[in-house]
């Protein structure tokens, strides 16, 4: 059966894994082609943090999904961060 509880879970846990860094790859994709409009250093800032504290807080650091979801993400969110003060 496919939607058992287990299966269920680890569905679930690919979708952030998928959304997270895609989103922020979006912005990131945005803000390196020179576009700052509407971008806050701060607001990325503290996804970042968020997203570090995240991966942390999981305490399943070898997991692709948290990888994906919260260690890459933080990572890109950081980039954004800096190449907006850097470049703002």
């Amino acid at each position: 059966m496919f939607f058992r509880p287990k299966n269920t879970i680890k569905i679930a846990g690919w979708i952030p894994a998928f959304i997270l860094p895609t989103a922020t790859l979006l912005q990131l994709i945005k803000v390196f082609g020179g576009s700052l409009e509407g971008v806050s250093a701060l607001t990325w800032l503290l996804f970042g943090l968020a997203n570090a504290g995240s991966y942390i807080f999981t305490e399943k650091y070898f997991s692709p999904q948290a990888i994906f979801a919260f260690g890459i993400t933080a990572l890109m969110d950081f980039m954004i961060v800096g190449f907006v003060l850097f470049k703002g």
